[in-house]
């Protein structure tokens, strides 16, 4: 029996989600479509509201695209199945917070992979790179991702060149949010899952549309949507007791019981 490449743990409304493939945790198309219906699973379960991404062992997050299994005959252009590679920075509606702990080496689609989530937590040994231009292919979903995200000239540098670059300098270029120690980053990492697990899923889900609708938006084009509830996810929360909620526990001095509904 063929153990799966993706391990998942889930504890009240929080999945963990283990991307374990030694030796490196390289991704094949295999891996890619079972990770895509493992955060599909995720996005569409009403109970579960935070997921987190890791890799397993304390050497690798994920290298990205597995040369290996490329050269077995993996198409480059194949099927990653739902959700793109790593079944995550395609994935539509994914409307719930995701969270990157990153417990090594994470370059090429691995660091991709990594800027899918919402939030990345890094461990002090974490090391990064975009290599694609040393193997003559391009960090697709980088160039597309990485601009927008730290000082244009910083990630033109890391695109153009490939170099590898430490936990320390992604902070410094606010690429990942914080640095703890290997030994304590999934205690971290669990301890703000739950923080976010705690507070309101229609919010969350409504500030993850508008920041994606908004990115390519005039300024006063996307807050027509939102104040006209154009945005299905706007709409819902507009509509929901878990907005009166909020108000009422306002008024009331007390903590708000989020139902998701």
């Amino acid at each position: 029996m063929i153990e799966s490449p993706v391990k998942t743990r889930r504890d009240g409304a929080i999945l963990e989600v283990t991307l374990d493939r030694p030796k490196a945790n390289a991704i094949d198309l295999q891996t890619s479509r079972v990770m895509g219906e493992v955060f599909r699973d995720f996005r569409d379960d009403p109970e579960l509201r935070v997921a987190i991404l890791t890799g397993g062992g304390e050497k690798f997050f994920c290298p990205g695209w597995d040369l290996k299994a490329a050269a077995d005959g993996d198409a480059v252009d194949g099927d990653y199945g739902v959700g793109g590679f790593g079944g995550l920075q395609e994935l539509r509606d994914m409307n719930k917070p995701v969270i990157a702990a990153v417990n090594g080496i994470a370059c090429g689609g691995g660091l991709e992979l990594a800027l899918s989530a919402d939030l990345i937590v890094a461990a002090g040994h974490a090391t990064f790179a975009l290599p694609e231009i040393r193997s003559g292919t391009v960090a697709d979903a980088a160039s597309v991702k990485l601009p927008k995200r730290i000082p244009y000239h910083i990630a033109m540098e890391l695109l153009l060149t490939g170099r590898w670059f430490d936990a320390e300098e992604a902070n410094r270029w606010g690429l990942v949010n914080e640095i703890v120690a290997a030994d304590q980053l999934m205690d971290r990492v669990w301890e703000l899952a739950r923080l976010l697990a705690s507070g309101p899923p229609l919010v969350y889900a409504a500030i993850k549309e508008v920041v994606r609708d908004a990115e390519d938006s005039k300024f006063q084009d996307a807050m027509n949507r939102i104040t006209r509830r154009q945005l299905p996810t706007v709409d819902v929360l507009y509509g929901s007791e878990d907005n009166l909620e909020g108000a009422r526990a306002f008024a009331e001095k007390r903590d708000p019981v989020w139902k998701g509904r």
